[in-house]
């Protein structure tokens, strides 16, 4: 069954945290682990990953932190966990390219050449993702 991982949680809980910062100071990592009961390490990983991405700016400094780098309703989940996993529903299922062309690998799957449910499983990643693209952070705020 489909299900997030815990670092995948967590990245979703500290950009909401982050989120409903209304004033539009930052927030700290310390203060993110501890407003969840979340260990400080996967908190820091988790952030690191996120500032990567460019979903979140991490500022520097004694007024240092994490914060947004958009508005909530422009910031998809799909971005949000994608930067902690895949989404994938099995190891052969199409990920889409920014072109928008999918890219299969005979290296994630033996049996692509003759596979029955890849083509049924592919429609229902596809609805999958549009539905984690399509929930932006404003909606969970």
């Amino acid at each position: 069954m489909l299900r997030l991982s815990n670092k995948t949680e967590y990245a979703i809980m500290a950009v909401r945290y982050i989120a409903m910062k209304k004033d539009g100071s930052s927030s700290t990592a310390r203060e993110i682990s501890e407003s969840y009961a979340i260990p400080y390490d996967f908190v820091s990983k988790v952030l690191q990953r996120l500032s990567r991405r460019k979903i979140i700016n991490s500022l520097q400094g004694i007024k240092g932190g994490y914060s947004l780098s958009r508005k909530p309703e422009e910031i998809s989940l799909i971005e949000v966990i994608e930067a902690i996993e895949p989404t994938r529903l099995t190891k052969c299922a199409p990920e889409m390219m920014p072109s928008g062309k999918e890219k299969v690998s005979k290296d994630n799957c033996s049996h692509i050449d003759r596979c029955k449910i890849r083509d049924p499983l592919a429609k229902v990643q596809i609805e999958v993702d549009k539905v984690f693209r399509n929930t932006k952070i404003s909606h969970i705020l």
